[in-house]
């Protein structure tokens, strides 16, 4: 009798856990139905999908350019059309879905350059914007696309999704001055989520009573709270945020009529909002201006993270934050040379690269990818660059009218 008895009570425990675990997977199941039928709904965001759902840019294959064999750089790397026919491209600003925005200087568009099947050659270009004054400047925020005009900031809403229609712009801020001269302007926005926007001296070598010119400015991103950032900063057109210490690093183009080789363009680096870098009274840190030295020591201004290249036009800079170079060019700084103008015997026209040490301190200054000037006749001058997402580096020409994309493979 016990012996049915254990089996009848072996038999209702059996029966309580079966039932117990076929309730559990129902419930299980219609949990999970209704997260994937809410996940189906809302789905993720754009930048979510861009970050990691976006195919892998795939590496060159197949012969150079026969234009870009002229280009020389280090071991393992290699130079291609990203994009051709992009005329005048100056600054760079890519989407989180890939779609790269370009602005121009002597043109008055603003560019999408598209790679839809990411094989690391445009399928498109097209024209966003038109009837621009000198629309240099382009940066991206919360899905919206900023351009700098000379004397105000647009803002293109829903960029991703409106860039093929003629969008419309609303002015995010027009109280900058209407100076050509230095006017064209380079944007980003900072880790604090404010807009810079540097204003050059609108002369060679002046001094102005308006605080606003030779400076970099920051705002909000609808424009309010403009602000002087940094002062005696003559011309500059290109700046990065150290990815380590957060601090602004931005390069400066010297003054001219003083000979070949001074004054020599500027690295420098901003810590803090009020600091001066010495334009008008003092150059690369050391050189009395002859007009306006007089006035001010150079001791009274920051000095240079490192001089560069003297009237070398040095333009956009980069830290490179990727994983497909070695690890040696881990955030070390990549800097476009646009190329001199004046000067006896022609500089620049390259990408030079800016090492430093575990400190900050920049240790050497060196061509990356030269060859764009040949003898004393240039046919490319590069303007900007960017870090994609796979670690290739973008390098913009506005004489070519071209992108370039520089890889690295073992």
């Amino acid at each position: 009798m016990k012996k049915h008895s254990g089996l009848i009570l072996s038999f209702i425990t059996m029966m309580v856990v079966s039932v117990g675990c076929s309730s559990n997977d129902t419930s299980n199941k219609e949990e999970a139905t209704a997260n994937k039928e809410e996940v189906t709904k809302t789905g993720p965001t754009e930048n979510q999908q861009a970050e990691t759902e976006e195919p892998a840019v795939s590496l060159p294959s197949g012969p150079v350019d026969k234009d870009l064999e002229r280009i020389k750089l280090p071991a393992g790397f290699r130079i291609d059309y990203y994009a051709k026919d992009v005329e005048n491209a100056r600054s760079m600003a890519m989407s989180p879905s890939g779609i790269l925005f370009v602005g121009t200087r002597s043109n008055d568009k603003v560019f999408a350059v598209i790679d839809k099947d990411k094989d690391g050659k445009a399928d498109e270009v097209v024209v966003v914007a038109s009837g621009l004054n000198t629309p240099n400047g382009v940066a991206l925020k919360d899905g919206d696309l900023y351009v700098a005009e000379i004397n105000r900031i647009l803002r293109y809403r829903d960029i991703e999704n409106t860039f093929r229609n003629k969008p419309k712009f609303e002015v995010v801020n027009d109280k900058f001055p209407s100076d050509e001269h230095h006017g064209w302007k380079y944007i980003a926005f900072g880790p604090d989520g404010k807009l810079y926007v540097p204003v050059g001296a609108p002369c060679n070598i002046c001094k102005s009573e308006k605080p606003i010119y030779a400076s970099i400015t920051r705002m909000n991103a609808d424009g309010t709270g403009l602000e002087v950032y940094a002062a005696g900063v003559r011309n500059s057109v290109g700046m990065d945020w150290n990815p380590a210490t957060k601090a602004l690093y931005f390069t400066d183009n010297g003054r001219d009529m003083l000979g070949d080789n001074t004054p020599p363009d500027e690295l420098n680096r901003a810590t803090e909002k009020g600091q001066n870098f010495g334009y008008p009274y003092c150059h690369a840190g050391t050189i009395s201006d002859p007009e306006f030295g007089k006035e001010h020591d150079c001791s009274e201004f920051v000095k240079p993270v490192r001089t560069l290249s003297p009237h070398g036009a040095s333009l956009g800079l980069k830290f490179y934050t990727g994983n497909m170079f070695p690890a040696e060019y881990k955030n070390q700084i990549f800097i476009a040379e646009h190329g001199s103008w004046n000067r006896s015997q022609k500089i620049g026209y390259r990408l030079m690269l800016a090492r430093q040490d575990a400190n900050g301190n920049v240790t050497s200054y060196e061509p990356f990818a030269q060859g764009w000037l040949e003898g004393q006749k240039e046919w490319g001058r590069p303007v900007d660059v960017l870090v994609m997402k796979d670690g290739s580096l973008l390098v913009s020409d506005d004489a070519n009218n071209a992108i370039y994309r520089i890889t690295y493979s073992k």
